[in-house]
This record gives C-alpha cells, structure tokens and sequence, in this order.
C-alpha cells in the first residue's frame, strides 16, 4: 500500500476541553473533504528536532467523517512532552503544520454481530468518539457497543454531555465513564472490573457471550486489559489494540 502524502493542514479552531487536554480544529485547503475511517489516525511533522523521524507525532481523529475537509484532534500536555509542549505553547489558530494520513487498521467492521467493548483512557477516547458518532449517523447494525473511559477524576472526562446525550438517543450504544480518584454518582475505581461485570452478568453457564475488545490508551492499561479478557476465556484475536506512548 502506497504511503499517503505529506499535505498541509491550517489550524482553523483551538479549544482547551479539559485543564490539560486541548482540541484541534485541522483543515485541508487542497482537499474538498478528508476521507478516513473512524479509527484512523495522522501524523504531524513538527519543528521539534533535526531528524525526520523524531519530528513526528500521531494523534488518533476525534471527529468522525462529515464529507468535510475538516478533522478534529484531542491532545494532552505531557510533561516533558517536546510534541505536545509545542502545539501547547507555540501553535495557535491560522498556522500551518504538515501531517500524512488518515491511516491504520484500528477500525470496526461494517457490521456490529457481536457485543463490543471499547475500553479506554485519557485521550485514548478519540477514536471511539469518531466510531459512536458514525454508527449513530449512518444507522449502523449493531448489538450493545460498551463505551468505558477510565479517568482520575470528573474534571478530566472528555467529551462528558456529548457523550451522554449520543448515547441516550441511540439504544445499543452505551457510554460507562470510570472515575479512580473521585467519587461521585457513576462508576468507580478501574475500567476492567466495569466490563469484567458486564460479561459475567452475560455469561450463561460455561458459556461466555460473544464479544470484541477495542482497546485504546496508555500500555498499563492495555496490558491488564489483556491480561484480564484472556483470565475471563477469551481468544487473543478477540482483542484488537491502538498504543498511546
């Protein structure tokens, strides 16, 4: 497969959405619209170091495809994070920055037969934003689709009322955000013992219900993930995995 080429995106819209998280309004002037699949990620080249390769930065869409030449991306202050430092403290909206993309295979098939899990944390979310939406507006076929995002606290959940309200106009599609440092009226403590209770209510004898797991965020995370899914009996190949970090 022929890699995409570098084109340029105009910084059109910045917003902070949390006290650390900014999102990005990305246009491409030389396209009519960006074609991707929810999922997909780009790539940004930026003025951070003389090799190519350490310049380089890729975020996954947080926005979902529109027919415009507009995508969207979430982005989290790291410390000590020379990518993130920059977009924070230099790029503002009007500049320029060169990316390559959308790409990846980190996306659903056109039909849901199954129960899916999508387990994340952080801006790991940015994905199955993009994947929500589009099963929503194109009425895709589906069983129940499980959104679980694991947060410290409240302040830090993303996309928090979108997300509530996607969901409770779509029947199926379920959004379970986990809060570990702060107590409050929803889920508490970590995202695994959320789906692990979800499947074992399920579960009927022996028999574990069919499912999928999508799982976005940073390694600890995706690790326990694993281990936990495969401890419950299900098949490797049932996990499907995009790495942050």
């Amino acid at each position: 497969m022929a890699l995409e080429p570098w084109r340029i995106a105009k910084v059109i819209k910045i917003e902070n959405e949390t006290f650390n998280t900014r999102r990005y309004w990305m246009q491409v002037p030389e396209l009519d619209k960006v074609d991707f699949k929810p999922g997909q990620f780009v790539t940004l080249d930026l003025p951070i170091h003389e090799k190519k390769n350490k310049r380089w930065r890729s975020y996954s869409i947080a926005s979902w495809p529109d027919g415009t030449n507009v995508f969207e991306l979430v982005i989290v202050l790291l410390e000590d994070g020379a990518g993130t430092s920059y977009l924070f403290n230099e790029v503002k909206e009007g500049d320029e920055i060169s990316f390559r993309g959308p790409v990846g295979v980190f996306t659903l098939p056109d039909v849901l037969d199954t129960d899916y899990y999508l387990i994340c944390t952080g801006t790991g979310i940015a994905p199955f934003r993009s994947m929500l939406h589009s099963i929503a507006i194109n009425n895709i076929p589906h069983q129940n689709v499980y959104l679980i995002f694991g947060t410290r606290k409240k302040e830090n959940l993303l996309y928090y009322e979108e997300l509530k309200n996607l969901t409770a106009a779509h029947p199926g599609i379920h959004y379970i955000p986990v809060l570990s440092r702060e107590e409050w009226d929803g889920a508490t403590g970590y995202v695994h013992q959320v789906y692990k209770d979800l499947i074992l209510a399920k579960k009927q004898g022996a028999e574990l219900p069919a499912a999928h797991f999508y799982l976005c965020g940073w390694k600890n995370m995706i690790d326990e993930a694993k281990k936990t899914i495969t401890e419950l009996g299900y098949d490797r190949k049932m996990i499907h995995q995009e790495l942050y970090g």
